[in-house]
């Protein structure tokens, strides 16, 4: 098993609860790859530590296949008899009687896989937590889901399991500074804008990352995991959405691409793309995209009034998802062809453009170590997000790509800007008329911000416009 890097603060709070006295449940959700499991199974280590996985779902499966994989599962890591089991709650009573003493970490991972073609699956849960599990003082018993909505829906949002969750963890990407350390020995001779490079397919996903060679270049990997027939992330994409979304993969696919060719896009932008009229069921599969960790919803607001607005805006925040949908799938063909083995991906149209979007939201995906360089504590902050200003009579529209408000009426207005070489004075004016049109209230300070990925030159250090100038490779630091 590869080095396990990250994730100090969910460890942290995982091991709070061995000085428990009473037993522990505890969800943990997030995007697939994102190293829910290993997290658990790192936790558990020094434990009694039991990992059961339910299967995905296929034609024709049904919940006796499930019971009878995870009785299969519980003989090997029990070293006992494989046993039938025609009921969910038999089977987790037998499962509670080898776990009644010592310290026990159960994981049920991907759970909502396991409930699929059982409507009493979660009643039997609940029951043998309250009569047989808890009775261990020492247990912690870890549900696990890829399926967010479902979590959401099914345990933290019912009655049945009200009081009962002790411990919620909801798992991000990796940040900058934990990304950095999967370059290993080589991480201080890699420039900041090679690491990127690789980070605009990955983002901050552990399973992606430990398949970078730090050998090889920026442009080699993305080859090698994108751009081949063989490569891993080449096929990814349909199999994370056939896992989550199953049938309707190819309706969230659509939802997807109209975000992908309007990157900053309202909701009826993408019932326009989709053609059809405004339906609540769509607005139900989008939150299904922002809960599953590929969409964010950037909501607006007045500065002056520091209300919100009743318009968003909503973004693809998984770089490789949007990389997939730019990129890959429009050259499965090609790439099934070989047609990419000598092909510079520079020459690929609109490089840069996407480039520029994927850098963004690794920022914005790392806006906590961006607060600290800024020295703004959390608290201080009133609201962020990327901002819109919708144009009206009086009032000009302007787009600024992050926006800080603070309680001390000062607005830290950031510009994310990438290039492949430094930054020129252009970026000068560029932001004078964003803030120009910006609707700054009387008595708010404002200070302007550039994080830059390649250098800047001089003349824009000198003007001293800029009241930071932050290089990116700074957040790669701890901070």
């Amino acid at each position: 098993m590869s080095t396990f890097i990250g994730r100090k603060r969910e460890l942290s709070l995982l091991n709070q609860l061995v000085s428990k006295k009473s037993a522990s449940l505890v969800v943990i959700k997030g995007r697939r790859r994102v190293g829910k499991s290993r997290l658990v199974t790192e936790f558990g280590r020094p434990y009694h530590m039991i990992a059961l996985s339910g299967l995905p779902h296929t034609p024709g499966m049904t919940a006796q296949d499930q019971r009878d994989e995870i009785s299969r599962q519980m003989a090997r890591q029990l070293n006992g008899p494989y046993l039938k089991f025609d009921d969910w709650g038999d089977l987790f009573w037998h499962l509670s009687q080898q776990t009644t003493q010592g310290r026990v970490v159960i994981l049920l991972d991907e759970i909502s896989w396991m409930a699929q073609s059982d409507s009493t699956f979660l009643g039997k849960l609940k029951n043998s937590w309250d009569l047989y599990f808890k009775q261990n003082d020492r247990l912690i018993l870890v549900l696990c889901s890829s399926i967010s909505m479902w979590i959401e829906k099914n345990i933290l949002s019912s009655t049945g399991f009200v009081g009962r969750v002790t411990l919620t963890i909801t798992l991000q990407e990796l940040t900058l500074a934990e990304c950095n350390d999967f370059w290993g020995a080589q991480k201080d001779k890699i420039s900041s804008y090679e690491k990127f490079k690789c980070l605009s397919v990955t983002g901050g996903i552990p399973n992606y990352l430990e398949n970078i060679q730090t050998q090889l270049s920026a442009e080699e990997n993305i080859k090698r995991l994108c751009f081949i027939k063989e490569g891993m992330l080449f096929h990814e994409f349909d199999q994370i959405f056939t896992d989550l979304f199953g049938r309707r993969s190819e309706t969230y696919k659509k939802i997807l691409m109209a975000l992908v060719v309007k990157p900053q896009a309202q909701m009826q932008d993408i019932f326009d793309f989709l053609q059809i009229e405004r339906s609540g069921v769509y607005t139900e599969y989008l939150e299904d995209l922002i809960q599953a960790g590929f969409v964010a919803k950037c909501f607006s607001w007045h500065i002056k009034t520091h209300r919100e607005t009743p318009r968003c805006q909503y973004r693809i925040k998984d770089n490789y998802i949007r990389f997939y949908l730019k990129y890959i799938l429009p050259n499965q063909e090609k790439i099934i062809r070989d047609a990419f083995t000598e092909r510079s991906l520079g020459t690929l149209p609109a490089w840069d453009t996407i480039l520029g979007l994927q850098f963004e939201n690794l920022v914005l995906n790392n806006k906590v170590a961006l607060h600290k360089l800024l020295h703004i504590a959390p608290d201080e902050i009133v609201y962020d997000n990327p901002y819109f200003q919708r144009k009206t009579i009086k009032i000009p529209g302007c787009q600024i790509d992050y926006l800080i408000q603070t309680r001390f009426n000062c607005l830290y207005i950031c510009e994310i800007k990438f290039s492949r070489d430094p930054i020129t004075l252009d970026v000068i004016q560029e932001m004078k008329q964003k803030i120009n049109a910006l609707n700054i209230p009387k008595n708010f300070s404002y200070r302007p911000v550039l994080i830059h990925v390649n250098g800047v030159q001089d003349g824009v250090i000198g003007s001293e416009f800029f009241s930071e100038i932050i290089d990116f490779g700074n957040l790669f630091m701890e901070t």
